[in-house]
């Protein structure tokens, strides 16, 4: 049963409105001053949750009179929206931050705040402390719904207002949202991880779940199928564990079925399952449903049953190939992804290969693929490592061995016609469009600027490794 603390309060709510409008008076007063509206620049690193949480930063910062900017050099407000996932991201994060050090030397009213799971560290917290004398803010996951409160502090006090990540475990509602994309949107439906993987910091910086409340979900994805939002992806670190902490027999198959029911002409996929928790009836779900995806994103890690215990994934590769064997005779169309990590502790090369035979044999369209990177507090961080020699030879025939599979899985698709999501002109080629099938595979193809945003029939003329090519029909 969900505990009452869980809920942002209506008087937290208000409060937090409160200094949303004592700093918008702030930036008023600048606008009127200089005739120059201020304005911010969010930069975002890591996964989807974070690209959720910044659009609520955004959000926020819109709220208080600033104007989104898409260049640091412009804005008045700089927050850097951290990943702590694995220590390259880390290391990225605080390098990014050390450059705009420059920019706050040429214009000291700039205030920069850095917040997100990286900061959920004590360590990285002391850091940032001593090494980054010119951070005015920083707060950890928990505590993003008082961004407007921590930037009030520094305007009025002049002093960094810097926050360790607290205790609190709060569901946030009803923050503002500045959304990057008018067509495709991220719902989060859960926050927090309960399952502790070995290698895993997300239970440490995002804490344990909580779901949100249904009704809230239902109205938040029906208001933005009214407003023309083609696909919507549901986000959770578990999304399949939604609706445990809550006192009810609710669950995700059930929220899924009763969005499905929303009228229009919308995708609805989700992210990230845990095969332990991935049930058949949501497979069920799925493929009676008009709206959501034939896609499965079902992260494997590793194909060798011991590196699955010291993981402590809960799952073997038996119980995972039945899951996957399930998606495929209930939706013959699926696209499966999967994540996958090379190079854990205790993995030998036979265990290597078991997860090379376990790519043969799931035949995933897709894999993210990773190098293991210790994280500091994880049980898999105190373990004998892996060499860095073997860990990338490794990556190499991992990615060797999955590309033949992916062309595999592409070239059958020539000649058939999908329905493409256009999402504009490509970045390398200012003839192409690129667009994306509900499975998520890539589409390249000929058209303009104003099919963004709009399904389109492709017909599909070629199937490559990465991506589809082919060309429009009506």
């Amino acid at each position: 049963m969900r505990s009452e603390t869980q809920i942002l309060s209506l008087c937290e709510i208000e409060k937090q409105n409160g200094y949303m409008a004592s700093v918008r008076e702030y930036t008023d007063c600048l606008f009127a001053e200089n005739g120059i509206r201020p304005r911010v620049f969010v930069l975002t690193l890591g996964c989807q949750q974070n690209v959720s949480d910044s659009e609520k930063l955004s959000g926020m910062a819109n709220e208080m009179g600033y104007d989104i900017t898409d260049t640091p050099e412009d804005a008045h407000l700089i927050v850097v929206n951290t990943c702590a996932i694995r220590e390259h991201a880390e290391k990225r994060a605080l390098s990014l931050v050390g450059q705009y050090k420059h920019i706050k030397q040429k214009r000291p009213e700039l205030i920069i705040a850095v917040c997100g799971c990286m900061v959920a560290q004590e360590h990285r917290v002391e850091q940032i402390k001593k090494s980054y004398p010119y951070v005015d803010l920083l707060f950890g996951t928990s505590s993003i719904h008082r961004f407007p409160e921590f930037l009030a502090s520094k305007i009025k006090t002049k002093k960094r207002a810097l926050h360790f990540h607290e205790p609190e475990r709060v569901v946030a509602e009803d923050m503002p949202v500045h959304r990057d994309s008018s067509y495709r949107a991220w719902v989060s439906v859960m926050y927090g991880c309960n399952n502790f993987c070995s290698y895993c910091i997300v239970p440490y910086v995002r804490g344990r779940e909580r779901s949100r409340e249904k009704q809230q979900i239902v109205n938040e994805v029906r208001e933005l199928v009214e407003s023309g939002y083609k696909s919507i992806t549901l986000l959770g670190q578990n999304v399949n564990s939604y609706g445990k902490d809550l006192d009810t027999e609710y669950d995700f198959a059930d929220l899924v079925q009763e969005l499905d029911s929303i009228e229009g002409d919308w995708w609805l996929d989700f992210m990230t399952s845990h095969p332990k928790d991935a049930s058949r009836k949501l497979i069920d779900v799925m493929a009676a449903a008009k709206h959501v995806t034939h896609h499965f994103h079902l992260p494997m890690q590793s194909g060798s049953d011991s590196v699955l215990r010291a993981m402590n994934r809960r799952y073997d590769f038996e119980k995972y190939i039945g899951i996957v064997d399930y998606i495929r005779e209930k939706m013959p169309d699926a696209t499966i992804t999967s994540d996958i990590i090379v190079g854990f502790p205790t993995e030998s090369e036979q265990d290597f290969e078991d997860t090379l035979n376990a790519l043969r044999r799931a035949r995933f369209d897709m894999i993210f693929s990773f190098i293991y990177s210790p994280r500091k507090g994880t049980p898999a961080a105190e373990m004998e490592q892996i060499s860095d020699k073997i860990k990338s030879e490794r990556f190499e025939r991992l990615l060797a061995t999955q590309n033949e599979i992916s062309l595999c899985q592409n070239k059958p698709l020539e000649g058939k016609t999908l329905k493409v999501l256009c999402d504009g002109r490509s970045k390398t080629d200012d003839g192409v469009i690129n667009g994306r099938t509900e499975g998520g595979k890539i589409v390249l193809f000929e058209g303009d600027d104003s099919m963004t945003g709009k399904f389109l029939n492709i017909k599909i003329e070629r199937g490559e490794t990465f991506a589809l090519y082919g060309k429009v029909v009506k």
